[in-house]
């Protein structure tokens, strides 16, 4: 019974680092990764997680479940790819080594009969043993070659054993060994990387950007073993954006222009910080850090002049709903100067916010024109329609709030209240009950830049190009090997036999057979078929012509 317990490890680990195995956790692997591709993931975008849920019900709730929001940080997910990775291993160590104590290890006896040999040829030539020796000795430099003796060969005499072709299995290996190592290099990219995204307004003071905390994103993502210490220290200023579009609306192009300086030049003044571009697809690559134009839209700016006459101007980014036309949503807080009123819960009362759309190419349609929407995407007679609040906004309630909207739960529970809907063009004022004044002063263009980091990425190519090579050199060497057996004849010269055997894809092997049995036995090409057609000696061709005489034979008989 104890033995039977004990047997089951050894007979899991044995199913576990078979070849087999390995491939069904690689097909696993894909599978597993399929709903990653297909449904909106938590560690890309939670609003859309949620928004699915919302619209899948049940369905949904059950693949949030089995973790299909989250799969590539699920337990199944990790389990399937530790297990790869055990099998991989396990599979690969052992082979190597095999393979190092095949590569010391001499090439086997030849066999007794060597006319059995699927490629064979026997000849007599007038050159003593001796020099014949020497000239095999040449024939087979570089390839591994084992001597037999009369006395240790199983026909009794001299013998020798060539073989090569030992790269195709270490490149099999080192392909292997790659993929391995493709696998831990990802794994410890997620562990090690980090990635932020910020929304930078070009053209204004607000266009500056520095990778030096991470406060300074506006979401931030990174591996288990990064703590928010190793940002690489740099600055970027986005001077300006531009946006090619079609007549259609359809975007042929977009680009910014930049100035960017290391911790070495930071501290110089801006217009002597290096100059460059952002395109798309076109990263600036500064310290191993890559720094990605990843998309763009607007940001509105409005001026408030409240009723003692302080004014406050923002800009503010608007949340691009529409990616043809850039219709867009967004919201706007604004706290009033201090002094105005007695308390600060009284402040708190009296605070403004505003909620709408902008488009950069306005169009009102429906019911009086009161509907805005986009008809072009670049900015050509811009527009909001919004919707203004009096109340707490909640800004210090200690809640998180997007940054796009207002606070539902405020709007539902009557702390803001609704004062107007207006539609407002570039320059137009809406005045507010109590003499407060908004106006909407045009708009700016913003870019949504990516940060990423990823320390392994350069190992991630190099195990990739391995793997590349190794496939490609495992499939083209060949592995081979020859047989040669000399005996005195009568007249003093020395008998030959020669036998061949591929170990893997045969093509090709004949015409190499051929050639060098014709350069050992001193013949020409023309010779060496002669002789191979009168005395039978390619077993191929002799098992061929049986076969197609017994073809023949039955063919006959049923007739």
């Amino acid at each position: 019974m104890l033995k039977k317990i004990l047997s089951i490890p050894k007979a899991g680990w044995q199913w576990l680092t078979r070849m087999k195995t390995a491939l069904v956790l690689m097909v696993l692997l894909v599978l597993g990764a399929l709903p990653g591709a297909l449904l909106p993931q938590r560690s890309l975008n939670k609003d859309n997680v949620a928004k699915y849920i919302a619209a899948n019900g049940k369905t949904a709730e059950i693949f949030d479940k089995l973790q299909l929001f989250d799969v590539f940080s699920s337990t199944w997910f990790a389990a399937i790819y530790v297990l790869l990775f055990i099998s991989l291993i396990g599979c690969i160590l052992p082979r190597t080594v095999d393979h190092y104590k095949a590569l010391r290890t001499a090439p086997p006896r030849a066999p007794k009969v060597l006319s059995r040999m699927p490629n064979y040829v026997v000849g007599e030539v007038d050159t003593p043993v001796e020099e014949i020796k020497g000239k095999l000795k040449k024939e087979f430099k570089g390839w591994q070659v084992n001597e037999v003796t009369p006395e240790d060969d199983r026909a009794g005499k001299w013998s020798l054993s060539a073989e090569k072709g030992y790269l195709r299995e270490a490149a099999n290996l080192v392909f292997h060994m790659s993929l391995v190592g493709v696998l831990i290099a990802v794994v410890a990219g997620r562990l090690l990387y980090y990635e932020g995204q910020v929304i930078v307004v070009a053209g204004t003071d607000q266009s500056q950007f520095c990778n030096s905390a991470v406060s300074n994103f506006d979401s931030f993502r990174h591996g288990a073993l990064f703590d928010g210490t190793g940002l690489t220290p740099y600055c970027v200023n986005i001077k300006d954006f531009n946006a090619h579009y079609l007549d259609s609306g359809q975007a042929v192009s977009f680009e910014s222009n930049i100035d960017y300086a290391d911790s070495k030049t930071a501290m110089l003044p801006t217009d002597q910080w290096h100059q460059g571009k952002l395109r798309v697809n076109h990263p600036l690559r500064i310290q191993g850090d890559r720094v990605y134009l990843q998309g763009h839209g607007y940001a509105p700016t409005f001026t408030i002049t409240w009723p003692n006459g302080e004014k406050r101007t923002d800009t503010v980014q608007f949340r691009p709903d529409d990616l043809t036309y850039f219709l867009s949503s967004g919201a706007v807080r604004w706290d009033p100067p201090a002094g105005m009123y007695p308390s600060l819960y009284e402040r708190r009362q009296h605070q403004i916010s505003i909620q709408g759309l902008f488009a950069p190419t306005a169009e009102f349609t429906g019911k009086g024109g009161a509907l805005l929407t986009s008809r072009y995407p670049a900015m050509k007679d811009p527009a909001v329609a919004i919707d203004i609040y009096r109340g707490d906004t909640g800004l210090d309630s200690g809640r998180n709030q997007n940054i796009f909207s207002l606070d539902p739960e405020a709007l539902h529970s009557g702390s803001m209240q609704k004062l107007d809907r207006v539609n407002l063009k570039k320059g137009e004022t809406v005045t507010l009950d109590d003499g407060t004044t908004i106006t909407f002063d045009g708009a700016q263009e913003f870019v949504n830049l990516q940060v990423s980091r990823d320390p392994t990425v350069l190992w991630v190519l190099f195990f990739a190009v391995l793997m590349l090579v190794s496939l490609v050199t495992s499939l083209m060497v060949k592995r081979r090997r020859f047989w040669v057996r000399l005996s005195e004849n009568a007249a003093g010269g020395t008998s030959i036999e020669i036998a061949g055997l591929s170990r893997t894809d045969s093509a090709g092997w004949g015409s190499e057979f051929h050639r060098r049995a014709e350069r050992i036995l001193g013949l020409e090409e023309e010779d060496l078929d002669e002789d191979f057609d009168s005395d039978g000696m390619n077993w191929n061709e002799s098992f061929d012509d049986g076969l197609d005489e017994a073809i023949s034979r039955a063919r006959g008989d049923m007739d």
